[in-house]
C-alpha cells in the first residue's frame, strides 16, 4: 500500500494530518528497542466517551495492552507495516492478560520476527524476510498461534453496509463478552489494518472502538491521540460499503492470570 493511499485509508484522515515526520527527524536515529518500548502507551482508549448516551449493548476489551504504531520501535514501516503493528498490539494484550503454556510467554514479536515466523511455518517464501510486504488477518492468526499457542477465529464479511452491521457487530459483541481480547480488522478496498477494542450498539446503529496503527511520530498523550482520531469510536455505516472485511478474533477464553 503506498504512503498516500495509506494516509487516506487510516480511519478517514487525510493529508492535513501531522504524521510527525519533522519531529521524528529531530530524534536520535539509533534508538534501542528497549528505549522505544518504554515510551509505548498503555490502554489508550481509556477516558474516551461512549458514542451513544443510552446504548442498547456495549462490549469492550478486558485487560491492558500497549499501543503499537508506525515507527514506534525506530523502524520506519509507513505504507506497509500497519498489520504488523496491530499484531503487536494484540500480542501485548496476551503478554499482560493471557496465561500461556510453560515456556511460551514472550514479549510482542518484532517485525523481522513476524516475517521470519511466517517463512518458518511455510506460509511465505524466503524472500519475504526483510521485505516491505504487508500482511492481513489470516497471517495474524498464524502469528498469534505460532508465538503464543492462541488459536484465532477468522470471520469473513462479504460486504460493508447491512451485512457488516448485522454479522460483524454481533460477532464482536459475542467475542468481547466471551474472550475480551483485541481484534484485527482488514479488507480489500479498505485494506488498512485496524485494531478493534469494542463495539457499541444504539437505536440508530453501531460503533466500533478503533485503535489505528498508522500514527507516525513521537509518543502522544492518550487524550491527544483521541483528539486526533487515532483512537476513536467509528460508526459502522461510515466504513467502505463496497469493501469486504475480515476479522481475526483470538480465542482467549482462558484469560486473565
Amino acid at each position: 500500500m503506498d504512503k498516500k493511499k495509506d494516509k487516506e485509508a487510516a480511519g478517514g484522515v487525510t493529508e492535513e494530518i501531522d504524521w510527525g515526520e519533522s519531529t521524528v527527524r529531530k530524534e536520535k536515529k539509533n534508538r534501542s528497542n528497549s528505549t522505544w518500548k518504554e515510551t509505548l502507551l498503555k490502554s489508550v482508549h481509556c477516558g474516551l466517551p461512549s458514542p451513544v448516551i443510552d446504548p442498547l449493548k456495549c462490549s469492550l476489551i478486558n485487560g491492558q495492552y500497549l499501543y503499537f504504531h508506525y515507527g514506534c520501535d525506530g523502524q520506519d514501516d509507513r505504507g506497509w507495516g500497519c498489520g504488523y503493528r496491530t499484531i503487536q498490539t494484540m500480542a501485548s494484550w496476551l503478554c499482560y492478560n493471557w496465561c500461556p503454556p510453560a515456556g511460551r510467554c514472550r514479549p510482542p514479536p518484532s517485525l523481522p520476527e513476524i516475517q521470519q515466523a511466517l517463512v518458518s511455518m511455510g506460509d511465505k517464501p524466503g524472500s519475504f524476510s526483510g521485505s516491505r510486504e504487508w500482511i492481513g488477518t489470516f497471517e495474524a492468526s498464524l502469528v498469534l498461534d505460532y508465538f503464543y499457542d492462541v488459536p484465532c477465529k477468522v470471520v469473513h464479511v462479504r460486504g460493508g453496509g447491512t451485512e457488516l452491521e448485522q454479522v460483524a457487530v454481533e460477532e464482536l459483541h459475542q467475542h468481547f463478552r466471551k474472550h475480551g481480547s483485541p481484534v484485527m480488522m482488514g479488507g480489500d478496498r479498505d485494506n488498512s489494518s485496524k485494531g478493534i477494542l469494542g463495539v457499541c450498539t444504539g437505536d440508530e446503529g453501531s460503533y466500533l472502538l478503533v485503535v489505528d496503527p498508522h500514527y507516525y511520530g513521537c509518543p502522544l498523550a492518550e487524550a491527544e491521540l483521541q483528539r486526533r482520531g487515532w483512537v476513536q469510536w467509528k460508526r459502522v455505516s461510515s466504513l467502505d460499503q463496497c469493501s469486504f472485511y475480515n476479522l481475526c478474533l483470538p480465542q482467549t477464553t482462558r484469560k486473565i492470570c
